[in-house]
């Protein structure tokens, strides 16, 4: 039987050293995420995360200004995720938390002082962001 994979698209929003952040209702983990999900089979990476972006955070990206800067093979029991991770600094509106059935807020966080409450994958992949890894593979 084959393994489906899921491919995502990530967000890494940089402002004046700081990384935009959401943080989940408990309901749906408790942690700081990046914005971000699942790439629908209609489209591309960069258009799922525009979309994305405005649908969580109210904020309008153009697919130009998004950069690719790591790519994650994520295995979790028999699931299987590519996540690609796209920074910017350019973006219009103001990030506030959209989706409120899934989200408590928005909250910019030095790079070098990341909450406690940081979900383990965006934990490894902002460290190796920090870096200048590109790839990395992760297992839950």
């Amino acid at each position: 039987m084959a393994n489906k994979i899921l491919l995502k698209a990530r967000l890494i929003l940089i402002h004046k050293g700081k990384v935009l952040l959401m943080k989940q209702k408990n309901s749906n983990g408790g942690n700081y995420t990046l914005v971000g999900g699942t790439v629908e089979d209609y489209e591309f990476a960069k258009l799922s995360l525009v979309r994305e972006s405005k649908e969580e955070t109210g904020i309008k990206l153009f697919e130009k200004d998004l950069k690719l800067v790591h790519t994650l093979h994520k295995k979790k029991g028999a699931f299987t995720r590519i996540v690609l991770y796209f920074e910017t600094d350019a973006w219009k509106g103001k990030p506030i938390a959209q989706e409120t059935w899934k989200f408590k807020r928005v909250a910019w966080f030095d790079l070098e002082r990341l909450p406690v409450e940081l979900s383990p994958t965006v934990k490894h992949v902002l460290s190796l962001y920090k870096k200048g890894i590109k790839y990395s593979e992760y297992s839950v």
